[in-house]
């Protein structure tokens, strides 16, 4: 179930990558980032599907999946944020939340071959404030993205309590190890779901100039 899972998850990804792609010149800044973001989210998972069909440890991926996601969804709410101190509470969150994890693998260069429970938590708590932040706003402004952000919010809040269990996971019983990686998996694909709820109700049926 869990392969059947995660093959539904990436299903969904290629949809939505290819939606926003037909996209990318015509919707804005944070459209494109966006784009850009699901591009490299879709290449990290093909590159670890394909180390695991070769039999290879795939888990350092792990590492440049957070990191990356943290850095491209931070510059997506540095653009669709519209207060300054909001917009200046992102970049500081950036700053120091690359600088936190850059001294930790300094200092601890093992922290790269396991999961590193730090770098799972820094990245996704700081992006489930950012993603609050933008709720806040959207009480007073037009609802753009907020299928988005409310995918992001659901999926990192869940995501995070299990990859964080990710080193306990080993320990446990395969069927308890089975469970956690499928509720991952349907997590996923609960959030590329909202993605393409997006584009439906935002961009598929609207001129560029409706959607900015």
């Amino acid at each position: 179930m869990i392969e059947i899972f995660a093959d539904i998850g990436y299903v969904i990804l290629v949809i939505n990558l290819i939606l926003f792609s037909k996209g990318f010149s015509k919707f804005g800044k944070a459209f494109r980032i966006f784009t850009l973001y699901t591009g490299v989210m879709f290449i990290i998972q093909m590159v670890s599907w394909l180390l695991k069909c070769l039999s290879i440890n795939n888990l350092f991926l792990s590492h440049f999946y957070f990191i990356i996601q943290f850095i491209i969804l931070s510059f997506f709410y540095i653009t669709i944020l519209t207060e300054e101190y909001q917009k200046k509470i992102v970049k500081i969150g950036l700053a120091l939340g690359l600088s936190a994890l850059g001294i930790q693998y300094a200092i601890n260069k093992d922290a790269f071959y396991s999961f590193n429970l730090f770098e799972i938590f820094i990245t996704s708590f700081l992006l489930i404030i950012y993603a609050t932040l933008y709720f806040y706003n959207l009480l007073n402004e037009k609802r753009k993205f907020y299928y988005i952000n409310m995918g992001i919010l659901i999926y990192l809040f869940g995501s995070t309590v299990l990859f964080l269990a990710g080193n306990l996971v080993a320990t446990l019983v395969s069927k308890t190890n089975r469970i956690t990686w499928i509720l991952n998996a349907f997590l996923y694909i609960v959030y590329q779901l909202f993605v393409w709820i997006e584009w439906q109700k935002n961009f598929s049926h609207k001129k560029p100039e409706e959607a900015l």
